[in-house]
């Protein structure tokens, strides 16, 4: 295995010795799997999706409620095995919860909110449960959006994506601490505004090549190829898109597996995960 192929896979956060390797989906010819975990017990506004890298587990944040949801997979990866298993509430922070992520070793929660422009960074003193969380930092981005949506890391933590609904921009933010946002210093953001006037998350694959976006107007999942790795100035849309509208008629949150091999969209509609092939 070259080196390029080394380093590839350490910032996708999978061992040399084994585990999943990302290849790009292939968007414009996904396919509905026929698979999908409703929320609807637990949440009636969910708004935010995570997964735990392994895809024994799976986050969710509520709008309706103010929490983020914890759920645990019996067979990874698929969400049809899931269950509950505890809430975190966090509206002494912010009432209108959105997007979030949680850092490579499960040990800082991140939630942005809308209420305040803001993203909550929490300490977990057990990695990857969500009721030992404390808050430990606020990062303000109401400079450059008002009404952030989604959030996503860099594997290596030291850099920041804020899918903006306000101005339908992807904001940019440097760390000079890994997974700290109390280093975060803002790039530059990237408009997405053409292709959709109301978006909602954002996803990267492990090198930054190829960037994912979802919004609400078209109900659809755009691709964009970034000649450099990471950065924003850099992105240009490919042409490709994939309607989820069949199944989630307002899709506000979109994640893959760690292979790239399965999209899941999250719809405030039904209150439902969709799972999809994209291999």
């Amino acid at each position: 295995m070259n080196i390029a192929r080394l380093m590839q896979m350490a910032r996708a956060g999978v061992p040399a010795g084994g585990g999943d390797v990302w290849t790009d989906p292939d968007l414009a010819n996904a396919s509905y799997d026929g698979v999908s975990f409703s929320v609807a017990g637990q949440e009636s506004v969910p708004m935010g999706l995570f997964f735990k890298p392994d895809g024994t587990k799976l986050y969710v944040t509520g709008e309706g409620s103010d929490n983020v949801y914890e759920y645990s997979l019996s067979t990874a990866w698929d969400i049809s095995t899931t269950s509950y298993v505890q809430t975190l509430n966090v509206s002494g922070q912010d009432t209108r919860p959105q997007g979030l992520f949680l850092s490579s070793d499960g040990m800082t929660l991140y939630v942005v909110g809308i209420q305040n422009s803001s993203i909550y960074e929490y300490s977990l003193s057990t990695a990857w449960d969500i009721s030992t969380a404390s808050l430990s930092n606020t990062l303000n981005v109401s400079a450059q959006d008002t009404t952030p949506r989604g959030l996503f890391f860099s594997a290596d933590g030291s850099k920041l994506y804020v899918a903006g609904d306000g101005g339908n921009t992807i904001l940019q933010y440097n760390m000079s601490v890994a997974w700290s946002t109390a280093t975060a210093s803002y790039v530059q953001n990237f408009s997405v505004s053409a292709q959709d006037a109301n978006i909602q998350d954002v996803f990267l694959n492990p090198d930054g090549t190829k960037m994912f976006v979802v919004g609400v107007q078209s109900d659809s999942v755009h691709q964009y190829s970034l000649s450099t790795g990471f950065d924003l100035s850099s992105a240009s849309y490919d042409s490709v898109s994939f309607s989820v509208m069949s199944q989630a008629g307002v899709a506000t949150a979109i994640t893959f597996k760690s292979d790239g091999s399965k999209m899941y969209v999250l719809d405030i509609a039904t209150d439902t995960i969709y799972q999809y092939s994209t291999a």
